[in-house]
């Protein structure tokens, strides 16, 4: 009797909140992880209701169904990688932070705290709870720079800023921050990628001209996770995720969907999904 060849697919639980419009949240996560040739799954943390034009209301997820969907998804499918998003009770947070305290693969969380319009999302006893529980469990935090100010209580707005702001999350305890560049106001943008005890590493690119940037901050977190998930070197993730999300970026900004920031393109380049042999 002939043995049919079977196939594993590299795994991606993201566990963040929802867009209905399709262009942040579990949706972005579903395309980039999709796009990049993995096999995504979701564990809803809150329903926000939102639109290109910005969020009108967040529906709060019971910490139990957070619970139930967790077990639903370990009980069934191991992940390869985890992408975290948006956790925004301390409960969600401790619940989060005690479930995966035996999970032994890559945690990538996008610390969402504060919104495009500069209003804070989650309150300072929660970032606070993220800082000491989830920082030091992820295997890299990517803060923009309006998160970066809050996480060190100062204005970060440059290059310089950033690199002094990069040693002071390492010593909060985490293990590796990629601080997005993306809101620099200059031409040429920078992300920094600091580790422990290695060098910073920066990332450059020109700044696209385009209003079409919702959700880039997920697409980027999740590509990383895609990337960790195929077993790529952390730097090596961080530099094709970076590269996915201009590309991205790039191939939407003559797009119109919506009346306000419109989505990536994250299928400018799709990779079909990623078999590996089975023995």
């Amino acid at each position: 009797m002939k043995i049919t060849q079977q196939y594993t697919v590299p795994t991606v639980l993201s566990i963040a909140g929802f867009d209905g419009s399709g262009g942040a949240g579990i949706q972005a996560d579903t395309k980039t992880i999709s796009a990049l040739g993995c096999y995504a799954m979701n564990v809803l943390t809150a329903l926000p209701v939102q639109n290109t034009q910005g969020v009108r209301n967040i529906y709060e997820i019971p910490t139990q169904a957070v619970h139930d969907q967790l077990d639903a998804i370990f009980d069934d499918i191991h992940p390869d990688a985890i992408k975290i998003g948006m956790v925004h009770n301390i409960e969600l947070v401790e619940l989060i932070s005690s479930y995966l305290s035996d999970y032994d693969g890559p945690i990538v969380f996008d610390p969402v705290m504060v919104s495009t319009s500069g209003h804070k999302l989650i309150h300072d006893d929660t970032i606070k709870a993220c800082v000491d529980l989830l920082f030091p469990q992820t295997t890299i935090i990517t803060p923009n720079l309006d998160e970066v100010s809050v996480l060190v209580g100062k204005t970060v707005d440059s290059v310089q800023e950033m690199e002094k702001a990069g040693v002071s999350l390492l010593e909060k305890g985490c293990k590796s921050v990629l601080i997005k560049g993306g809101h620099l106001q200059t031409s040429e943008l920078t992300s920094l990628l600091f580790q422990q005890n290695v060098l910073p590493r920066a990332f450059k690119s020109q700044k696209i001209d385009s209003k079409n940037t919702h959700g880039s901050g997920c697409s980027l977190s999740s590509a990383i996770a895609s990337q960790l998930a195929q077993k790529h070197p952390l730097d090596q993730a961080v530099a094709i995720a970076l590269d996915y999300v201009h590309e991205a970026i790039k191939g939407s900004k003559n797009l119109v969907i919506g009346k306000g920031n419109g989505p990536l393109n994250h299928f400018h380049n799709p990779i079909k999904l990623i078999f590996h042999e089975m023995d």
